[in-house]
């Protein structure tokens, strides 16, 4: 499947729009602590691990949305946004969050 932020896709023509899909992914706070814990991890300002956990959230988002499409007959999602945002009391947890427009290519 073509999973694109673009509006449109080179080369395709949007045969049918099916509808806005989204997929969200949850990280709580104990990763966090986890993550934090192994502080030598860290090297320049940056956490490898909790970059791949970042990635990891991303990648359930988005397999979220596929299947989502895939279930309403879609062969692509355009205009594809991703957004992090805390949520829970005092921002404890961090949500990866997709969103697109399932379509069907031509």
């Amino acid at each position: 499947m073509i999973i694109s932020t673009t509006p449109s896709i080179e080369g395709h023509t949007v045969d049918r729009y099916l509808g806005i899909v989204s997929g969200e992914a949850i990280l709580g706070a104990n990763i966090f602590k986890d993550l934090f814990a192994g502080i030598r991890d860290i090297v320049g300002g940056r956490s490898g691990a909790y970059e791949d956990e970042l990635r990891k959230a991303q990648a359930i988002a988005l397999e979220e949305i596929e299947a989502r499409a895939r279930s309403m007959g879609a062969n692509a999602i355009i205009g594809v946004d991703l957004d992090y945002e805390t949520v829970g009391q005092g921002g404890s947890m961090l949500m990866v969050s997709a969103s697109g427009t399932a379509v069907v290519l031509k």
